[in-house]
């Protein structure tokens, strides 16, 4: 299935940058949980089905505002910073996904959710597909949002992509190479893998690189890449078992960024996929058009 871009253009020209303001609502709490051996940070509100909200790299939970909002009308939504990223803690090992799919689990645990639409960007879309390949009786719906599954779809073409170069930027010297210029490094990314730069605007950028800057976040980001080749093996051990994803998957690629292509890597691994695109959007689909996503995402959990 596909979800008309027309239906969506309009959205395109609502306010596209991200708000000035990065505090939750005054509903949302804020807690740090323990949970699969670390402590995961997490903001909740509202009643209603379950919702958890995963985020990429490059950003924290913080990304979803917009979205969280307008969700906790007649949801319970769940907002948690990944291991060692943002506000969570920053453990020394833990990164493959498969590990991180079981703090997502713990997290629902402690809040009461035995079930949950699963919402993801980026790196959020990593964990998402393992929380929903290892416990697909908790997960009732999918949205993966702009970003490759490692091991899943054309994942090795995805690799030669030199865009991606940061996915093999390791060695012994790449923390210290980028201490004390966070914001130089991460400002490539917001800068290359926009449709317009400047609508991920300039409080946005100082505000992910103060939490990026923090003790062992950069350590964390770094680590979160070079679990991929495990990822990739996990993710491949599920799909020649005969694994495939059940739910409903929603697969959205910004126009400018991954486009159709979210919808082929899904595709390749689950059987009832929806495809959509966010207009006008590059990778940062809540800084470029958070109007569009919101509607998108919405959309698709109320049918």
């Amino acid at each position: 299935m596909r979800l008309p871009l027309l239906a969506l253009a309009a959205s395109a020209l609502i306010g596209a940058a991200h708000a000035d303001s990065f505090d939750f609502p005054p509903a949302f709490a804020a807690r740090d949980i323990p949970a699969n051996g670390t402590t995961i940070h997490v903001r909740s509100a509202g009643h209603g089905p379950a919702v958890v909200l995963l985020h990429g790299y490059g950003e924290s939970g913080d990304m979803w505002i917009p979205l969280a909002a307008e969700l906790a009308k007649d949801h319970q939504v769940i907002v948690p910073d990944l291991r060692g990223l943002g506000l969570s803690a920053k453990p020394a090992g833990g990164f493959d996904k498969k590990t991180q799919a079981d703090d997502v689990t713990a997290v629902m645990d402690a809040l009461g959710a035995s079930t949950a639409d699963v919402v993801a960007h980026d790196i959020g879309n990593m964990v998402a597909f393992q929380v929903a390949a290892r416990h697909p009786q908790r997960v009732r719906r999918l949205v993966l949002i702009d970003a490759p599954v490692p091991g899943v779809g054309p994942w090795d073409e995805v690799l030669k992509n030199p865009l991606l170069w940061h996915f093999r930027f390791g060695g012994p010297d790449m923390e210290r190479l980028v201490a004390g210029r966070e914001r130089i490094y991460l400002d490539r990314f917001w800068n290359e893998f926009s449709a317009t730069p400047a609508r991920f605007g300039e409080a946005a950028r100082e505000h992910y690189a103060a939490l990026y800057a923090l003790p062992g976040a950069m350590h964390s980001g770094f680590a979160q890449f070079a679990a991929f080749d495990q990822d990739a093996i996990d993710n491949r051990a599920f799909l020649a078992q005969g694994g495939r994803l059940k739910m409903p998957v929603l697969a959205v690629g910004g126009e400018k960024s991954f486009g159709p292509m979210m919808a082929t890597v899904m595709r390749a691994a689950a059987d009832d996929v929806t495809e959509a695109q966010v207009p006008g959007s590059g990778h940062w689909i809540m800084e470029e058009n958070p109007a569009a996503t919101t509607r998108l995402v919405t959309t698709f959990l109320a049918r």
